[in-house]
């Protein structure tokens, strides 16, 4: 009828989005993360009481996650992307009721939670970063989103522990459960999955297999796995080995917390080591991070477990050169991938953290077996250079 009116819906405003959009996304779930960091590796000593069961779990906990992440492509083909980032935020808050019961079970699975949803919010917003940022703005993108995260980082690990070590296991995992609800909902609220701006986000079904093919036979994605998964092995290094140094040395729990915050509060230098690459260029400039990374772990080594304090000094230097990596090494990835491969590539590209949380545990499960802590860091160093000569032989200069 003409007199009929129809009257507007009306939403509250919500800007484009953008690499503010991306990093407050980010921080919130570095805070759902961070807060139990430190935390799970002591739990888990505290179950198993052994430095080599706590690498051995981590690799069995990687190697389940891997899987669940090589299927990415398929769930975001069937649910969509922004319920695979919903589920995703769910599985953080459903480890964290897991790590609750404090048993060995309830450690195993709200690994394997905390992994796969993990999993998933990287995969997802990869490629909702890739659909809403310019390749030309990718590094400024990406070291404002590392920087936006070290209040998360720096304070997480240290506020977990401290509740961890002074109220219990409901205080130290209900934390994640709270940014994990807070994260949901900032996600609801920018409404990724509804803006127009944003392709679809259903992709066809493809044989995991076939895209590692695909992306193994694509030099640059190659080397882009290879920087991302170096500066990974190294985080996982820091978070496991580094707490478990001050702990079997006597520092104490919260001298592992301590630790880890130090090495996340250098995050905020992400912005330097941004401008140092488009200064320098990203090539000289990760390269130089590599090096000077490789030389910090090698000191690390030497102090070992009889000199704690000044080894894990060497690892907040490492830490430092590792930040330059996180801040430029997505670049050679976001740059080299084909807009119509996103998401089978990011699926795989996203491996190298599951394959850093699963080779280096199984390496220093031997290693352990022979020799102290310190050789941990000592083996991390020798790869960590070979990283650093493909880094500076194949990376294209004009990256």
């Amino acid at each position: 009828m003409a007199t009929q009116v129809r009257h507007p819906i009306w939403l509250p405003a919500v800007r484009p989005a953008g690499a503010r959009t991306f990093a407050t996304l980010y921080t919130l779930e570095s805070f759902a993360r961070a807060s139990i960091a430190s935390v799970i590796p002591i739990q888990a000593y505290d179950l198993l009481r052994s430095e080599q069961s706590v690498s051995l779990l981590y690799t069995m906990v990687a190697l389940i996650g891997l899987s669940v992440t090589l299927f990415m492509p398929m769930i975001i083909g069937w649910l969509s992307r922004r319920w695979v980032y919903t589920a995703g935020v769910c599985l953080l808050a459903v480890g964290a009721l897991f790590f609750m019961t404090d048993t060995l079970w309830g450690q195993l699975i709200g690994m394997l939670a905390r992994v796969m949803g993990a999993s998933a919010l990287a995969i997802t917003l990869n490629l909702y970063i890739m659909d809403n940022i310019r390749k030309t703005e990718f590094m400024q993108s990406e070291s404002l989103r590392m920087a936006s995260s070290m209040l998360a980082w720096t304070a997480g690990p240290t506020l977990g522990v401290f509740l961890y070590s002074n109220y219990g296991l409901l205080a130290a995992h209900g934390v994640v459960v709270l940014f994990s609800l807070t994260l949901l909902a900032t996600f609801w609220y920018f409404r990724l999955g509804d803006n127009k701006m944003i392709r679809a986000g259903n992709v066809a079904a493809v044989n995991p297999l076939a895209n590692i093919g695909r992306f193994v036979s694509q030099p640059r994605l190659r080397l882009a796995w290879v920087i991302a998964f170096g500066r990974s092995c190294f985080w996982t290094t820091f978070f496991v080995y580094g707490p478990l140094l001050m702990v079997v040395t006597g520092q104490g729990e919260l001298a592992g917390g301590l630790l880890v915050s130090a090495g996340n509060a250098l995050l905020f230098t992400a912005i330097f080591w941004g401008r140092a690459g488009k200064r320098f260029g990203a090539r000289a400039t990760m390269a130089f991070a590599f090096v000077a990374l490789t030389v910090a772990l090698l000191a690390a080594a030497l102090a070992g477990e009889s000199l704690p304090l000044i080894a894990g000094g060497f690892l907040l230097f490492a830490a430092f050169f590792t930040i330059a990596l996180d801040a430029l090494g997505s670049t050679a990835f976001l740059r080299a991938v084909r807009s119509y491969e996103r998401p089978q590539m990011t699926a795989v590209y996203r491996t190298f953290l599951d394959f850093s949380e699963l080779i280096p545990p199984l390496v220093y499960s031997v290693v352990l077996a022979f020799f102290g802590l310190g050789a941990v860091f000592c083996t991390l160093a020798v790869f960590t250079a070979i990283c650093g000569f493909f880094t500076w032989k194949y990376l294209p200069k004009s990256l």
